[in-house]
């Protein structure tokens, strides 16, 4: 009897129960904001240039290698010329910098990118490119003027990630992907 009384207020009185779904959602935003919190006052910004490429170049000079290719890149004198020379100063335009040009082979330019000497290398370089491992690259564009069918890229340096990501911004505008 006494079991019958103990069962029959268990059943008139409900125990709330806890639904544990909408913790685990409050649980996981507050990780986020304390993540994202702790990435800001650690003054990082994703993606970051941590030789500062974006930074330096902005308001000042842009160091680009030019490595001549007949329909994108020219060497006829004091400024290189053809589509890509002109994309970039289009470029830098946008970030307020001055081209400053330099002309030779794909392996010298890609070794003064690797020694940090220029912010960025154009010319023929397709997205099979070899020195993949030496530089960093763009997306392909093969809507490029003078491309012929080529998925064009432009070189960066390793790791400068704002940097890319700022010119890769601009090139989606300009020539698409």
């Amino acid at each position: 009897m006494l079991e019958g009384v103990i069962r029959s207020k268990a059943q008139t009185t409900p125990v709330p129960r806890l639904s544990w779904t909408p913790l685990r959602r409050v649980a996981g935003a507050l990780l986020s904001v304390v993540f994202a919190t702790s990435l800001v006052g650690c003054g990082l910004a994703v993606p970051t240039d941590p030789d500062g490429t974006l930074a330096g170049a902005t308001g000042g000079e842009l160091r680009v290698g030019v490595s001549p290719d007949p329909g994108l890149a020219e060497d006829d004198g004091d400024t290189p010329s053809g589509p890509v020379v002109d994309l970039v100063s289009d470029f830098a335009e946008t970030i307020n910098a001055r081209p400053d040009w330099t002309t030779g082979s794909e392996e010298t330019l890609v070794g003064m990118l690797e020694a940090g000497e220029l912010d960025v290398l154009v010319g023929g370089f397709t997205d099979q490119s070899p020195w993949v491992d030496c530089a960093g690259m763009t997306r392909g564009y093969k809507t490029i003027e003078g491309a012929d069918g080529r998925s064009i890229v432009f070189l960066v340096p390793l790791g400068e990630n704002a940097f890319l990501s700022e010119l890769e911004t601009f090139l989606d505008e300009e020539v698409g992907s």
